[in-house]
C-alpha cells in the first residue's frame, strides 16, 4: 500500500482551491499528518472502510473540507457526532482554529486514535469524548452539530435533541438525497436548507441537509 506521496499533496491543494477553501501552509502539512496517521492506524483498528491512501484525499479529506463555509457561518463550538475515524472534525479543526470542536464516539479505538491525533498534530481547539450520544450533558449547547454518515436523520435528531437549542445548527452529511428520512423527522426539528456538495475525485452524490429545532 502506497503512503502519503507528493501526489497527494497535489491532490489536497487543488481539491481545497476547487472547494473554495484556502489552505495555509501549515494547514496543509496538518492535514496530510493526519492523512498519515489515518493510513498508519487503519491497518490495525479498522477506523475507516476506504483503506487506499489513494481514494482517503478525496473520500475523507476533501469530503471533510466540502461543509465549510456552512460551518464558517456557524457559531463557535461544534460537535461531531460519531465522529468514528475523525471526519469531518479534524479537518475542520485544522480548518478553523478560532472554533472550538468536540469529536465524539462510543468506540473506544476510535477516540484513542483521536485523541493520539490532537496530541501528535497539537490541536488545542479540538476535544475527544469517549461516550454515547445520549449520555453526553455539556455545560452548555452547542452552536453546531455534524455527522457524517451517523445514522438516520430521525435517530439523529433523537439523539442530539438535548444537545441544541433553537440556535443550533445541525449538518447531516449525506450521500443520495434522503426522502424517507426527511418524511420521519420529529416535529420539533424542521428542514432549513439541502445543499449539493460538489467533491472533487468523488463519484457518488453527497447532500448536506441542513436542520434546525422549534421550540
Amino acid at each position: 500500500m502506497s503512503q502519503v506521496t507528493s501526489s497527494h499533496a497535489e491532490e489536497l491543494s487543488q481539491g481545497a482551491q476547487t472547494l473554495g477553501v484556502v489552505l495555509n501552509e501549515a494547514q496543509h502539512s496538518l492535514l496530510l499528518a493526519y492523512l498519515a496517521l489515518l493510513v498508519k492506524w487503519n491497518k490495525a483498528y479498522n477506523l475507516t472502510a476506504v483503506r487506499d491512501p489513494d481514494e482517503m484525499v478525496s473520500r475523507h479529506l476533501l469530503d471533510s473540507l466540502s461543509v465549510a463555509p456552512f460551518v464558517a457561518a456557524g457559531g463557535s463550538r461544534w460537535l461531531d457526532v460519531g465522529s468514528g475515524g475523525g471526519m469531518p472534525g479534524v479537518p475542520l479543526a485544522i480548518l478553523f482554529p478560532e472554533r472550538q470542536f468536540t469529536l465524539l464516539d462510543s468506540n473506544g479505538k476510535k477516540t484513542r486514535f483521536l485523541t493520539q491525533v490532537k496530541l501528535e498534530l497539537k490541536l488545542a481547539n479540538l476535544d475527544v469524548i469517549h461516550s454515547r450520544v445520549e449520555q453526553l450533558q455539556p455545560p452548555q449547547p452547542f452552536d453546531g452539530i455534524v455527522s457524517r454518515a451517523f445514522s438516520a436523520l430521525e435517530d439523529f435528531s433523537n439523539w442530539t435533541r438535548h444537545l441544541g437549542d433553537g440556535q443550533t445548527q445541525w449538518l447531516a452529511m449525506k450521500g443520495v438525497h434522503p426522502d424517507d428520512e426527511l418524511q420521519a423527522l420529529p416535529a420539533d426539528f424542521r428542514l432549513q436548507a439541502t445543499e449539493v456538495l460538489k467533491v472533487p475525485g468523488c463519484q457518488g452524490q453527497r447532500h448536506l441537509l441542513i436542520l434546525r429545532r422549534t421550540l
